[in-house]
Formats: structure tokens, C-alpha cells, sequence
């Protein structure tokens, strides 16, 4: 386990392998990085759908993805993807036997989150209604049964997108985007602080310089051999 002088180094020496016009690139991502706002997939069996989620997310500046994986195997579509998960988070409940949906939310309301489930019903609130003044996970839910009842019954609200034609839902990937672009640019007016801390940046820089390089575990033996005293 690498301490952190040792990862502020080894970011400054794979610094040298990356151009300039990428690491700058990089550092304009990790300013708007955030976990304030993050998304839930329950159940999701297509994999171009999950994935089209995941990449949506990452364009938004979403860091965070949770997977919840009760009845249905989520897999990667690396066509669809185009590389977003390489710069995201993804983390997976897939335990046997146990309420994974649970097992996410716990977590995520731990963490200060209130969660909101996607549902086409009536009563739900809609997307525009939903607050942005606090720490925000949005479910989305199986593309043929839909949010498990569980998922309805325990969020802190159910939400619903506005639609007016005879066609009762969209496509999971499409409510993401929809989702996020009414929410993301209220949270980025406002004066709340989303962005990461110091310490995650610092963390964040370094993981994403390896992603960035070529043989990132061949460099950092080698430099760690060479400076034992980092």
C-alpha cells in the first residue's frame, strides 16, 4: 500500500510520459469532478444500456456509479462505453443471498446521500421538482419490471420525467440524461462545494496518471526501487 508522499511522487515522475495538452486536460476534468450526485443502476440486464449510463455520467462529471446486482449480471460494452469507465468509479453489491439494493442504500445514506427512484408512475415527483441542495443518487431500474419494490418502498422519493405522449417510458439511458442535465447545472450555480477535496484530487491525479501511461507498473517498481526513501 503506497503511502501518499510516495503517490504525489510517483504522479510527478509519470508526469514526464504524458504530454503537456493531456495533462491539462486532465486537470480541467478533476476541477469538476464530483461526487455530490450519483447514480444507481439496479438490475440492469442490457449491457449497451448500463454502459450508455456509465458514459453519460461521465461526460456529466459524475465519479461515482453504484451497480446493484440482485437478479441481473451487469457487463461491460466496451463499444458503447468509448473508455468512460476508465475515469469512473464503479462499485458493485453482488452479494449471494443477501438485498443488495439495501446493502447500496446503506451505504449511500451513510454517506449523506438522499436517493431518488426513477418511476413513470403519477405520484412521483418530477425531475424538476427534485432538491439540489444536498448529496443526490438517482435510481434507475430494470428495463422490463422496471424499480424493484423494495427500491420504491425505501427511497426518500420516487421521481418521475415529464412526458406527453402514449409511449409510457423511455430508455433507461435516456432517462440518466435527461436526469442529470436538470439537475447538474442547478447544483454547478449554485454556491455548494461538490468538487473534491485536496486529498482526493491528490489521489484521483495519480490514479488517472497511470490509466494515462503505458506499462504504469514496470515505471512505478522501477522508481520505487530507485528512491526507497519516498
Amino acid at each position: 500500500m503506497l503511502n501518499n508522499d510516495q503517490k504525489v511522487a510517483l504522479t510527478s515522475y509519470f508526469a514526464q510520459f504524458i504530454s503537456q495538452p493531456r495533462r491539462d486536460t486532465i486537470e480541467k476534468v478533476l476541477a469538476l469532478r464530483t461526487k455530490f450526485v450519483t447514480v444507481i443502476l439496479e438490475d440492469i440486464f442490457q449491457s449497451q444500456n448500463g454502459s450508455a449510463v456509465i458514459r453519460t455520467c461521465e461526460c456529466m462529471g459524475l465519479h461515482q456509479i453504484h451497480i446493484i446486482e440482485n437478479k441481473s449480471y451487469y457487463d461491460l460494452n466496451t463499444k458503447v462505453l468509448k473508455g468512460a469507465n476508465k475515469w469512473m468509479n464503479l462499485t458493485k453489491y453482488s452479494a449471494k443471498g443477501q438485498n443488495n439494493t439495501e446493502l447500496c442504500f446503506k451505504q449511500l445514506r451513510e454517506a449523506g446521500y438522499k436517493i431518488f427512484a426513477t418511476d413513470p408512475n403519477a405520484d412521483g415527483i418530477s425531475i424538476d421538482e427534485v432538491p439540489t441542495d444536498q448529496r443526490l443518487a438517482i435510481l434507475l431500474g430494470n428495463e422490463l419490471s422496471g424499480t424493484s419494490e423494495y427500491a420504491l418502498a425505501h427511497a426518500d422519493a420516487t421521481v418521475k420525467i415529464p412526458m406527453y405522449g402514449f409511449t409510457e417510458s423511455l430508455n433507461i439511458s435516456v432517462s440518466a440524461a435527461i436526469c442529470l442535465h436538470t439537475v447538474m447545472p442547478k447544483i454547478r450555480r449554485s454556491n455548494l462545494h461538490i468538487g473534491f477535496s485536496e486529498e482526493e484530487i491528490q489521489q484521483t491525479r495519480y490514479e488517472w496518471y497511470r490509466k494515462a501511461i503505458r506499462k504504469p507498473d514496470i515505471l512505478e517498481r522501477e522508481f520505487l526501487s530507485n528512491n526507497q526513501t519516498v
